[in-house]
């Protein structure tokens, strides 16, 4: 059931969101030498990883490491990094994810292939057999401001009250964030 309704939602979302898609890949590539899409590694479902396309918010010289490990972030945004970041515009190339089955609309978010403290904790609680998602229980009750181990304690909540209509209050939740910018510390 939860496939059949991402598949759904993931194409229904491409083909609604085509037209800003194309307008924020043409925003990226005049606004910034590189490429339009950043991949990074990410740990997915039973800490396998795959490849997550962002549309690119830093400069490419930008380490590969969580942003809030990064001295002064801000300096490396690109012009419209910060608006992309803000406003979620960079997280929709992972509709990609969705179709190809490396994600969900709801579950934990990926770690980086290198944030070891989050795999780990994350593996203890079984939090590790759940496809991540595009945006999860933590997300909503956080997002970038949350420490480690709160997020994998409400990774570990969702487990146990994970079902279809949780999964629908968690978007609705999100989509509210997302338009109040709740929660984005950078």
């Amino acid at each position: 059931m939860k496939r059949i309704f991402d598949l759904v939602l993931s194409v229904i979302s491409s083909l609604l969101l085509i037209l800003p898609i194309l307008v924020v890949a043409v925003f990226v590539k005049i606004t910034s030498k590189g490429p339009i899409l950043y991949w990074s590694g990410r740990v997915g479902k039973d800490n396998k990883l795959f490849a997550m396309p962002k549309f690119r918010s830093m400069k490419t010289d930008t380490p590969a490491v969580a942003t809030h490990l990064l001295q002064d972030p801000a300096s490396l945004l690109t012009p419209i990094g910060g608006f992309l970041r803000k406003s979620s515009l960079d997280e929709l190339p992972q509709l990609w994810c969705i179709l190809k089955g490396d994600m969900s609309f709801v579950g934990p978010r990926p770690a980086l292939f290198n944030q070891d403290d989050l795999i780990e904790l994350r593996t203890q609680q079984g939090v590790d057999k759940l496809l991540p998602g595009l945006t999860g229980w933590a997300q909503v009750n956080g997002r970038d401001e949350l420490p480690i181990p709160k997020k994998v304690a409400l990774d570990t909540e969702y487990i146990s009250k994970k079902s279809f209509w949780f999964d629908i209050y968690i978007i609705w939740l999100t989509f509210v964030k997302v338009l109040k910018r709740d929660g984005v510390s950078h």
